[in-house]
Order: structure tokens, then C-alpha cells, then sequence
């Protein structure tokens, strides 16, 4: 038994490199679908058959839980599946399984408060209105996820987001430093135009861009707060195990890294993120 970790390509490894580090003792297997990376630009359907298949790979190698670290597949993709087609495939399994994702705990960290909590529509505005940016792939922008979940529990918040179309496709091929610091000063250019001026806070919202986390730090204003989907997402895995303590998730420290795209070792600017170098094998 593991924790599974699914993204698109290697974004995910910033929440991976993360959950790693909280549960040392636990086996995980992370799974890249390079071969249909990246899916931000993908039509819906194609994205709930996409992530599906890749769960499908992640319990038939015994994961008990997978965590969706990609923004893309949880936003589109997981409430569709835990509620029409999970229920079916644990009775054909035969075990208890799940799947989770990252927008969740992210929106908990942005709020402050939890998933379950509703705010109580007031007639009269807030006094004071902090400016949320949010940086994600289109699919993600259009899927509304931060603007909606977030105006329901905190209503002096506005949030605005900013689609990064080409940023995950250059991070997943190892583009320059200098080039991917075009690329994220343009759509922080962008965002700010239309707000009217540089938001108070940002999420990250695509796996990939925190690997590029120092090139949005250095383009938003000094010290604007980054909410870190790695640490929201560990403490939401934390507080999930003590709920569920019936999902076991091995204790040999196993790792295993698959990809449907091309083996073997993955590029420097993954190796610089990780710490080490990475090798894939087939998924």
C-alpha cells in the first residue's frame, strides 16, 4: 500500500518533495502523464478521462490514496469522479480507497478557514477588501474554482486570475531562467493592469510554477505573500490520516516515480528542484 501522487508532468513533484518530507516512513509512487502534459489547454472531458486513468494506474500499483497534485485535474476533474465513478470502482476493487487534490487545502490556506465553512451573506460591503491574484493554466482560470469557493467563505476577499497559458509547457522542457522570467513578469504585468494595481497576496495556482516560485517572488512586489500549495497540501494529508486512520500507506519509505512519456532521467531544472537526480520508469 502508498500514497499516490498524480500530475500531469512534474509539477507535481513541488507537492511530492513536500508530502515526502512530512511522512518519511510512508511508501509513495508518483505518476507524470507526460505523454498528454500539459493539460491546462485540454477540453474538459478529455481532462475527468485523462486523470481517471491515471488513478486507475496509481491503485492497481496498491496506492490506497491519490492525491491530484495538479490544479488543472483537481479543479476539472475530482468532484466528478468521487462522486460518479469512485463509488463503483471501490466495489469492484474491493477496498476502501480515495482521491484528493490540492485546490481544497489551497483554499483552506487563502481563507483561514475550513473547507466547511460558509460565510453568511451580508447586505452591507467590507470595509476593507484585500486583492487576491491567482496564476493558473486556462482550464483552471475558467473553471472559476478560487473565485467562487472563496467569495462563499470570505467576502472581503477579491480574487482575480491570471492564465498562464505556455508557462507549464516551459517549465515541464527545462526553458532558461531568463526566458521563463519574461514569460512571469509579463502575466504579473498583466494581472496587476487589470486590477488596477499588484495584488496583496498570490497563489501559485499550477504545480509547475512552484518550481519557478523565486521568479514570481522577484516579479510581484517585495513580500508579497505566496500561499504554498506543498505545505497546504501536507497539512490537509496530515489532518485526512487521523480521520481515516483505516487507509494504510506502507511504512518501508519506498519511492517510485512512472511516467507515460519518455524514462529515464529528467531534466537539470527538475534535478536543481528536487535536490537529486530523477529517474522515471514506465508507467
Amino acid at each position: 500500500m502508498a500514497i499516490g501522487v498524480f500530475d500531469s508532468g512534474v509539477g507535481g513533484l513541488t507537492v511530492h518533495h513536500r508530502l515526502v518530507d512530512r511522512f518519511p516512513k510512508a511508501d509513495f509512487i508518483y505518476l507524470a502523464d507526460q505523454a498528454n502534459a500539459p493539460y491546462g489547454g485540454r477540453p474538459g472531458e478529455e481532462i475527468v478521462e485523462l486523470t481517471k486513468a491515471g488513478c486507475v494506474r496509481l491503485f492497481e500499483e496498491g496506492c490506497d490514496v491519490v492525491v491530484l497534485a495538479c490544479n488543472t485535474a483537481a479543479s476539472v476533474a475530482l468532484r466528478r469522479l468521487q462522486q460518479t465513478w469512485l463509488p463503483g470502482y471501490r466495489r469492484e476493487l474491493g477496498r476502501p480507497v480515495n482521491i484528493l487534490g490540492i485546490v481544497v487545502p489551497t483554499i483552506e490556506a487563502a481563507t483561514g478557514l475550513p473547507w466547511e465553512h460558509e460565510a453568511q451573506w451580508r447586505e452591507e460591503k467590507a470595509e476593507k477588501l484585500e486583492i487576491l491574484g491567482v496564476f493558473s493554466t486556462p482550464a483552471t482560470t475558467k473553471s472559476r474554482v478560487y473565485e467562487i469557493e472563496i467569495d462563499k467563505r470570505r467576502q472581503d476577499v477579491a480574487v482575480f486570475s491570471e492564465p498562464c497559458p505556455d508557462l507549464a509547457r516551459m517549465i515541464e522542457t527545462g526553458v532558461g531562467a531568463v526566458e521563463l522570467a519574461i514569460g512571469v513578469e509579463k502575466h504579473v504585468r498583466a494581472l496587476s493592469s487589470r486590477i488596477g494595481r499588484a495584488p496583496d497576496r498570490a497563489i501559485l495556482g499550477c504545480t509547475h510554477y512552484e518550481i519557478v516560485a523565486d521568479i514570481f517572488e522577484a516579479a510581484l512586489p517585495p513580500g508579497t505573500p505566496l500561499i504554498r500549495q506543498p505545505e497546504a497540501t501536507a497539512d490537509a494529508l496530515d489532518r485526512y490520516r487521523e480521520r481515516h486512520p483505516h487507509y494504510f500507506v506502507g511504512g518501508s519509505g519506498k519511492r517510485r516515480f512512472l511516467t507515460t512519456g519518455k524514462p529515464g532521467a529528467q531534466h537539470s531544472l527538475v534535478e536543481t528542484f528536487w535536490g537529486a537526480p530523477l529517474t522515471f520508469e514506465p508507467a
